[in-house]
């Protein structure tokens, strides 16, 4: 498939949902992991070392590493925000994540050039979110034969 999916994290809190969120990358074809506020950590849940195939970049400011002509999709649970089901995504697209404390604050979902948020009873943690998103990418672009393909 054509294009790519890259990951922005705003200040995660905690390491072990940081791993998950690479271990997720990487099972999905992610392509970058950009983290805003914190420092990376390698964490046990990172069971397929994902920081050494998929590029990692602390920032200061998570639209100051977009590549050109990338969109940004926050996932965020507010009213605002619209349901996962009727996104199509971006052939180019960066998600964006807020901590697990906290959400993404107005000025940064104002930089965003949609905002869907999961249809759950509660919202999830950051690591089963990012996996989320990613796999919905994944189905609805078909990338899945290609996952498929791996298997047999």
């Amino acid at each position: 498939m054509r294009g790519y999916a890259a990951i922005g994290l705003y200040r995660p809190k905690d390491p072990k949902n940081l791993g998950a969120v690479m271990r997720s990358a990487g099972c999905y074809g992610a392509s970058l992991v950009a983290l805003q506020g914190a420092r990376f950590a390698q964490a046990s849940t990172d069971t397929q070392k994902a920081h050494r195939h998929i590029p990692v970049i602390e920032t200061e400011d998570l639209f100051s590493v977009l590549p050109v002509g990338c969109r940004v999709v926050a996932v965020e649970f507010i009213k605002s925000a619209r349901p996962l089901p009727t996104l199509t995504h971006p052939e180019r697209a960066m998600y964006m994540f807020g901590p697990e404390d906290g959400s993404l604050p107005g000025d940064v979902l104002a930089r965003c050039d949609d905002v869907v948020y999961i249809p759950t009873e509660y919202c999830l943690n950051l690591s089963m979110t990012a996996s989320t998103v990613l796999y919905d990418r994944m189905m609805k672009r078909g990338e899945w034969v290609h996952a498929q393909a791996r298997v047999a």
